[in-house]
């Protein structure tokens, strides 16, 4: 059986101020996404490239929620 000679992995320290930029480009993106979704909604539900669209959006969207939410958990 081998040893293990890994180091330990350590816990990246992100500057506060980094993290606050990135909320801040996050929570802007969101509101764009959800503008667009908006703007979406009022087209014909039959539309294949509105469809595909509104998919796209929607993964971005949650895309960013999620990396939003981890941010949030750095302070």
């Amino acid at each position: 059986m081998q040893e293990d000679r890994r180091q330990p992995q350590e816990t990246a320290v992100i500057a506060p101020e980094l993290v606050q930029r990135g909320k801040q480009q996050l929570e802007s993106e969101i509101r764009i996404l959800e503008s667009w979704l908006l703007q979406l909604e009022e087209t014909r539900k039959d539309n294949p490239e509105s469809l595909a669209a509104r998919k796209t959006y929607g993964d971005m969207l949650q895309s960013r929620k999620d990396l939003l939410s981890t941010l949030q958990k750095h302070g």
